[in-house]
């Protein structure tokens, strides 16, 4: 083998490397977050609401959830959950500002975990989205998911965007057999699952394809 080839076969072998760990960096990053999803959200209706994560602070575990509750929701009551100590503040008007949901057992990074809270969403929120301004505490450091897109700010390029939930306005949520509200925001979140798969096998495919050219570069190198 000539040292010009061992050159080449080295640096192929580096880009191969530096590819396959792009491209599963990006589902992994995407993943980063915390997620709210809601069933049958609609205005001037109650839905519970799920806020879900799977990561500590730079993989310090999982402490609290601070969840803010933000304009446009006119009640916001916490699930009981035994794996969570719940506290709340409350305003003038006796309703909930804030819910902080305390781990029994901090969450280990890497991890899944989730919180639920029933909101009442405003008669005037249908058509529009609901940001949910939550804190993550950790054993060390914490994480203010707080940042909201602006007009024509791509919210992906967010570095901690708040989660967000889809309100259907009440004309547009159909009724099911049971003449309850169907989710019309679950095209929303359904739409969002279906990225993350996507992402997800797109960085299989390239890890696999990866993997074929590094058996060829060896082959190559032998026969050289």
């Amino acid at each position: 083998m000539t040292l010009r080839s061992s050159r080449r076969s080295a640096l192929a072998l580096t880009g191969i490397a530096l590819g396959g760990a792009l491209a599963l960096a990006v589902p992994m990053a995407a993943s980063a977050h915390v997620h709210a999803h809601a069933d049958g959200a609609a205005a001037g209706a109650t839905s519970r609401v799920e806020f879900s994560f799977s990561h500590g602070c730079d993989g310090s575990p999982t402490t609290a959830l601070i969840v803010d509750v933000p304009e446009g929701v006119d009640n916001a009551t916490p699930v009981v959950d035994g794996a969570w100590n719940i506290s709340h503040e409350i305003g003038d008007d006796g309703l909930a500002t804030q819910i902080t949901y305390t781990a029994v057992t901090p969450v280990e990074d890497g991890l899944a975990a989730s919180i639920e809270l029933d909101a009442l969403f405003g008669s005037e929120t249908g058509g529009t989205e609901i940001a949910f301004p939550v804190t993550q505490t950790c054993e060390t450091g914490e994480t203010a998911w707080v940042e909201v897109a602006e007009d024509g700010e791509d919210p992906d390029q967010l570095e901690s965007p708040a989660p967000t939930v889809a309100v259907a306005a009440a004309s547009d949520a159909p009724a099911d057999e049971h003449g309850e509200h169907t989710d019309a925001a679950d095209s929303a979140s359904a739409a969002s699952d279906d990225s993350a798969l996507v992402a997800t096998w797109l960085a299989g495919g390239a890890l696999v394809v990866s993997v074929a050219a590094l058996a060829a570069a060896l082959i190559r190198r032998r026969r050289a």
